[in-house]
């Protein structure tokens, strides 16, 4: 397969060792992007307009490159879950997230030959009922304040919590691998 050489634009672990899995060689470059939104965009908007704003920090940059941006959003009642600002904020995230049903939504962004192929996946997450010494306990040792949703599928709340999820598990890791790779294929043969 010819890929193009992939920027990452992501300082997130989990979305590079999704990367390294699929065998795609790619390179770390990070730059600062405001995040905001408007606020009349659904769930899903709103995860692609961010990642299509942190590419377009790449823009006139880009030699035979592609940049990959994503953001992900955990949305229950209508209410986007992002990243936590504090130990009191998870845990406010957490209990709303305690024994109901959530989603979770990737925005992707592949720019490559000043196009933007954007598109996006979203997962049902199960959660089963946690205790409020549960929750304590999770914030206090994980600290997932780099988490939507104040929590990671591959820790503790991950194992244990997790009743079932309905649709793609990397998609709640933070990058739906299987649209990425599909994407990544079709780019190649440009």
């Amino acid at each position: 397969m010819n890929i193009p050489k992939i920027i990452l634009a992501s300082k997130s672990p989990r979305r590079q060792e999704l990367l390294r899995q699929m065998d795609v060689d790619f390179e770390i470059v990070l730059k600062e992007v405001d995040e905001s939104y408007p606020e009349s965009l659904t769930p899903e908007e709103v995860a692609v307009h961010i990642a299509e704003k942190k590419a377009k920090a790449y823009d006139g940059t880009l030699n035979d490159e592609a940049v990959l941006t994503a953001d992900t959003i955990v949305t229950i009642d209508d209410l986007i879950l992002g990243k936590p600002a504090d130990a009191a904020d998870a845990v406010r995230m957490l209990k709303l997230l305690s024994g109901r049903v959530h989603r979770v939504v990737t925005g992707v962004c592949i720019l490559y030959k000043q196009q933007y192929n954007l598109f996006h996946d979203v997962s049902q997450v199960f959660f089963r009922k946690l205790t409020d010494a549960e929750i304590a306990s999770y914030v206090e040792k994980y600290q997932p304040y780099d988490k939507a949703g104040a929590y990671g599928i591959q820790e503790w709340v991950g194992i244990t919590a997790i009743q079932r999820i309905e649709g793609s598990y990397t998609n709640v890791v933070g990058l739906p691998t299987e649209k990425v790779y599909q994407q990544l294929l079709r780019l190649s043969a440009l």
